[in-house]
């Protein structure tokens, strides 16, 4: 048998992001825990914003109360968490399949945390042509149409393309 709250986490964890709606909050990372109160069925989902001043989050959290409710769960709570904060490493292996089919790179590879995010000066590495696969991509605009995308150009293929800002 089920328990109300892995249901209830998976129905939340399968609301799409509306600014990448390939990707699921889980595909993404953001989706922190859900908790039922056995004892009044109350629901409290926990989110974290890919970063603070994210304008979705709003949204994210009126989906993810309205899919819960749908389902039949009530007295839903989105609660947001800014700590710890969220990094591109939380993207699942899925999610970043799926940006790569959507024809957006994902950002770079994992690389441990450990401490401070290192300060790097001068040109960020190249991001891999998510059509082609060539490294010789040369970024147009660090913004895209979300704050989280930067818009590249493939010096190989020619193809315009977006990339998730590695965090």
């Amino acid at each position: 048998m089920t328990s109300p709250t892995r249901t209830a986490y998976d129905v939340a964890a399968e609301v799409p992001d509306p600014e990448l709606p390939q990707l699921t909050l889980a595909d993404l990372g953001i989706l922190r825990s859900v908790e039922v109160d056995e004892a009044d069925g109350a629901v409290v989902a926990v989110i974290t914003p890919t970063y603070s001043g994210c304008p979705a989050m709003r949204e994210i959290g009126h989906d993810v109360r309205h899919r819960l409710e749908q389902a039949g769960f009530h007295d839903v709570e989105v609660r947001f968490q800014l700590a710890p904060a969220w990094s591109t490493e939380w993207i699942t292996d899925e999610g970043r399949r799926k940006l790569h089919a959507a024809g957006i790179a994902p950002p770079s590879a994992v690389r441990p945390r450990t401490g401070p995010v290192p300060l790097t000066l001068g040109r960020p590495p190249a991001v891999a042509c998510p059509r082609c696969g060539a490294g010789d991509t040369r970024q147009t605009a660090a913004f895209s149409g979300t704050a989280c995308k930067s818009l590249h150009r493939c010096v190989a293929c020619g193809e315009p393309f977006e990339a998730v800002k590695p965090l």
